[in-house]
């Protein structure tokens, strides 16, 4: 008489979070002053009379600018320019994020699956 198996358990322990559009739902409720600057693709500084400015951080980084140097630039030009700018959009690398996550995800997570 054969043993009945017992269903095999998934060995993985990780918690995917795979498809673009849930990172996108995750990240649409942080707190954009708590984002990381190189977390960021790009702002877009939308002014009072229409104009918009494009920042594209992802490409100043690449090209060799400090982080830390680059947000204190923007932010103090931000400050500066406080009464001209109705408000600011902040477009976060979900990529970048992704994989900045999902490994810490796992180690916090490796012993509770």
């Amino acid at each position: 008489m054969e043993k009945p198996q017992k269903p095999k358990r998934s060995k993985s322990k990780r918690l995917n979070v795979s498809s673009k559009k849930q990172w996108e739902a995750i990240l649409k409720d942080v707190e954009k002053d708590d984002v990381p600057i190189n977390l960021l693709e790009s702002l877009v500084v939308n002014l009072v009379d229409g104009t918009e400015v494009v920042i594209d951080i992802k490409e100043l980084i690449a090209e060799g600018a400090d982080p830390d140097t680059l947000k204190s630039h923007i932010d103090e030009r931000l400050e500066a320019l406080d009464h001209i700018i109705r408000d600011v959009d902040f477009y976060i690398s979900v990529d970048t994020v992704r994989k900045t996550v999902q490994p810490a995800t796992d180690n916090i997570l490796k012993n509770l699956l």
